[in-house]
């Protein structure tokens, strides 16, 4: 009953979503092109449920050449034009998944949707249950990692003291999903947006990490 709900809801969800924002979409598309050479939409390679991969659309932030994928992204990260930062920072570059969720590769929340070659990193032993379910917009993690992740300056760091904190939420999610928790990660995705957009810098640890 809950992946049947959940599955109707994403389809509401996305539909109402893309007729709302449709300006944004439109404006978005255009400054990137203006701003820097290249298409408008990245296609990526994501990790799905059960390991399947598939075509993970966004707004493209980064330059045309910015060269191998990352572990993640950094702070002052070079690879990220100007107007691209900003679209970051609103989360306006993760708009174009809304059609992921439509095809059903993605959900509105569930874990973070991996590279091929970092999800063979890290989503062994207990985490390769974290491709049990879609990947989605958002989730535990992907917040953690919105205010938190984002701050380190060197790759090695984010590996070896954020990376293992954002597997433990995403497993958290899994073992612990549930319609209210969705929908509470829904709102908290929200405000987060608004604040960091409003310029908050500081953010509390997640609780789920204490339990």
């Amino acid at each position: 009953m809950y992946d049947f709900i959940k599955r109707c809801f994403d389809l509401l969800f996305a539909v109402l979503f893309l007729i709302v924002f449709s300006p944004i979409y439109l404006l978005t598309i255009i400054i990137i092109k203006i701003t820097s050479p290249g298409p408008a939409i990245y296609k990526a390679a994501r990790v799905g449920k059960d390991g399947r991969l598939f075509t993970c659309y966004k707004f493209r932030s980064m330059r045309v050449d910015s060269g191998k994928v990352r572990l993640t992204t950094l702070e002052n990260d070079d690879r990220i034009f100007p107007f691209g930062k900003f679209i970051r920072k609103t989360k306006i570059d993760e708009m174009p998944q809304v059609v992921n969720i439509l095809k059903g590769e993605m959900s509105v929340v569930g874990p973070r949707p991996e590279d091929k070659e970092n999800a063979d990193k890290v989503y062994i032993g207990e985490y390769v249950h974290i491709m049990d379910v879609k990947p989605g917009l958002t989730s535990t993690a992907s917040l953690y990692d919105y205010t938190h992740g984002e701050l380190f300056e060197d790759e090695e760091s984010y590996e070896k003291e954020f990376m293992p904190k954002k597997l433990k939420l995403e497993l958290y999610y899994i073992n612990h999903r549930t319609l209210w928790y969705d929908f509470v990660l829904i709102l908290k995705t929200a405000w987060l947006i608004i604040l960091k957009t409003c310029g908050k810098k500081e953010f509390r640890e997640p609780k789920e990490l204490r339990k």
